[in-house]
């Protein structure tokens, strides 16, 4: 229990015998301590701006610290003035603790954002994919990241999830590798599948010839044998090259007439004779 009894005695006969010397005392304290608030806010502000701190990291500092000054500057004018300031601490002291815990999640996202704002794993128009999802970075804020998703989606993540799980970004190095898995007929030489799925790579818009793509096989299957197909594109038109590459190899392959398996079932009927019993 917090002990407030002397705070509650100075509101009921304290107040009524402040002198006039302690009411100037109060705000000569008062206008020190705005004017060293001041001063001690515009260096804050000189030092981040030199800094290679985000912006928002550099408002939400600079609006952290008045609110820190403004909170002393009361404690210390209300000292002057006899008011047990050890009472009113412990009450805020409660008070902030019990807000705390009934906003944890937010606090816990706002933690998340100034974690992202400080270590910048991504900025906005970077494409990334995470544990909840993947897509283009519209928006950063304290608690939320908006993703823009390839189907059109507009994906809202929790700050606190981000930094928890694995980040991929890949507008760090500007490109990104495409691996697709395709099979073809045990008929099929791979030589001739190979040459179609690099033709096929060739024709599409957007792939990039160093690194240069690739074509291997991988596995031999029940009824087909598997080859993966690896390109590079630049990240912004991975998509593009992604879906373009699939209609091309469909075409290569019939050009070429490589057979493009799929799972079915042969079912074989025989007809069996029918037994013939003779009377005797």
């Amino acid at each position: 229990m917090v002990d407030t009894s002397s705070l509650e005695k100075f509101l009921k006969t304290g107040l009524g015998r402040l002198t006039l010397g302690q009411v100037l005392g109060a705000a000569a304290v008062l206008a020190v301590c705005l004017v060293v608030s001041r001063l001690l806010l515009k260096l804050l502000g000189r030092l981040t701006e030199k800094s290679t701190l985000d912006p928002r990291v550099r408002t939400y500092l600079f609006k952290g610290a008045r609110s820190l000054l403004y909170v002393l500057t009361a404690l210390i004018t209300a000292d002057s003035l006899g008011i047990p300031v050890t009472s009113l601490v412990a009450l805020v002291s409660v008070f902030a603790l019990a807000v705390s815990l009934a906003v944890q999640d937010v606090l816990s996202n706002v933690a998340g954002g100034l974690v992202i704002l400080f270590s910048k794993p991504f900025t906005l128009g970077d494409y990334v994919a995470a544990a909840e999802g993947e897509g283009t970075v519209e928006e950063i804020s304290l608690t939320h990241t908006k993703l823009d998703t390839p189907n059109g989606q507009r994906v809202m993540l929790p700050n606190s999830r981000l930094v928890a799980g694995q980040i991929v970004n890949y507008s760090v190095r500007g490109v990104r590798r495409a691996d697709l898995t395709v099979s073809a007929s045990y008929d099929d030489e791979p030589e001739t599948v190979r040459t179609a799925c690099l033709r096929a790579v060739a024709r599409t818009p957007g792939v990039l010839l160093d690194p240069a793509p690739a074509v291997v096989l991988t596995s031999y299957g029940e009824s087909a044998i598997e080859y993966h197909v690896r390109f590079w594109t630049k990240t912004e038109d991975y998509w593009d090259a992604h879906f373009r590459s699939l209609e091309e190899l469909r075409r290569a392959f019939a050009e070429d007439g490589v057979t493009m398996t799929y799972n079915h079932l042969n079912v074989h009927i025989v007809d069996q004779p029918r037994e013939t019993t003779q009377k005797k």
